[in-house]
């Protein structure tokens, strides 16, 4: 048995996975004051097609961070919401903004000083 902590089904991996894709983090953090519907996910993330939000939404409902809601009314509602376990990412993603707003110029000016 391997003590590799980096191994591709490792637990910090798995958490980083979570955070590496594009909308995951994004979503989560719209999500945190409360129930959303699709069309307002929607209109508050620019840029997000409808296909991907529905893919980036089952994704974390099946990584157990949102759980979806469905209504039976005419016409169906669904609104989506972060789950106790999704609640637990709004730090770190916090600290990830926080070190974004502090170091993004620095990034920035790094990309443009190699033709980014």
């Amino acid at each position: 048995m391997t003590t590799d902590a980096y191994l591709a089904d490792c637990r910090a991996r798995l958490a980083f996975d979570l955070l590496a894709n594009t909308w995951n983090p994004v979503l989560i953090w719209i999500l945190r004051d409360g129930p959303r519907r699709p069309g307002e996910l929607r209109e508050r993330i620019g840029g997000i097609s409808p296909k991907v939000l529905t893919e980036t939404l089952r994704r974390l409902e099946f990584n157990g961070l949102v759980e979806r809601h469905a209504y039976g009314e005419a016409p169906p509602r669904v609104e989506y919401e972060l789950t106790s376990l999704g609640r637990t990412l709004l730090g770190p993603i916090d600290a990830f903004g926080a070190w974004a707003f502090e170091h993004g110029d620095e990034v920035m000016a790094a990309q443009d000083r190699n033709g980014g």
